[in-house]
């Protein structure tokens, strides 16, 4: 899990959901900021990882992701990231919208990814 690159939190539980911020294909454990190498499909790949980790230190599983947002610097990699997207999720997948954008807050990034997951609290 990577250090924020804004003054907002990574995660916060609301009620019954877990929401996390716009989620970077960023390498952990790098002295600086490193993105997985590959394009938009591998930095998907790799945000989700990051997500993974932030729902899991919530107790929340992928299972429990009922909406996503991806965001695309091209929205030629659609069809590459949806199968990221199928490797990551599995039936019922969640509810998702993808924008296409003109840059994001990391120099050479091409993919951010947002979740909601519901999980209430026994």
């Amino acid at each position: 899990m990577s250090t924020p690159l804004g003054p907002y939190s990574p995660s916060r539980r609301a009620g019954d959901f877990v929401i996390l911020s716009g989620q970077l294909g960023m390498l952990p454990g790098k002295a600086t900021l490193t993105l997985a190498p590959g394009g938009a499909a591998e930095q998907l790949r790799q945000a989700l990882d990051n997500a993974r980790q932030l729902l899991a230190a919530e107790g929340v599983t992928f299972d429990q992701v009922v909406k996503g947002t991806l965001f695309l610097l091209d929205v030629n990699d659609f069809a590459a990231c949806n199968e990221v997207w199928i490797e990551n999720f599995n039936p019922p997948r969640p509810t998702r919208s993808t924008i296409g954008i003109a840059a994001l807050p990391l120099a050479g990034a091409t993919a951010e990814v947002e979740l909601w997951a519901y999980a209430p609290k026994n």
